[in-house]
């Protein structure tokens, strides 16, 4: 059964860090792209980041250089680094797979809320 569930958010002032983890279960981690998501009410969900298993990386413009994306797949774990965080980066985070059907695999989410 395909399983993932996000921590670490909170409330940071805007300029601090944090780092999300996403923990794994199931064949899905392992085999396909893997990637960061984020909602705000009212929008849609949008990609961020994202990593192959051969480690080749993709982010949003509205991220490169503050966020880096990491994963262990040794521990069916996943990594979201963010740094200099804005006000613009509140939202909910998820991850999930990416490039498949992946509607029936979305967690509760992390909710990362940047503001001073």
């Amino acid at each position: 059964q395909v399983q993932f569930v996000e921590s670490g958010g909170g409330l940071v002032q805007p300029g601090g860090s944090l780092r999300l983890s996403c923990a794994a279960s199931g064949s899905i981690f392992r085999s396909f792209v893997m990637g960061w998501y984020r909602q705000t009410p009212g929008k849609m969900r949008e990609l961020v980041a994202s990593r192959t298993n051969g480690d080749s990386t993709w982010y949003d413009d509205s991220v490169k250089g503050r966020f880096t994306i990491s994963r262990d797949n040794a521990r069916n774990t996943m990594y979201l680094q963010i740094d200099n965080l804005r006000p613009e980066d509140t939202a909910v985070y998820y991850c999930n797979a990416v490039g498949i059907p992946n509607s029936a695999y979305w967690g509760q989410g992390t909710q990362v809320t940047v503001s001073s």
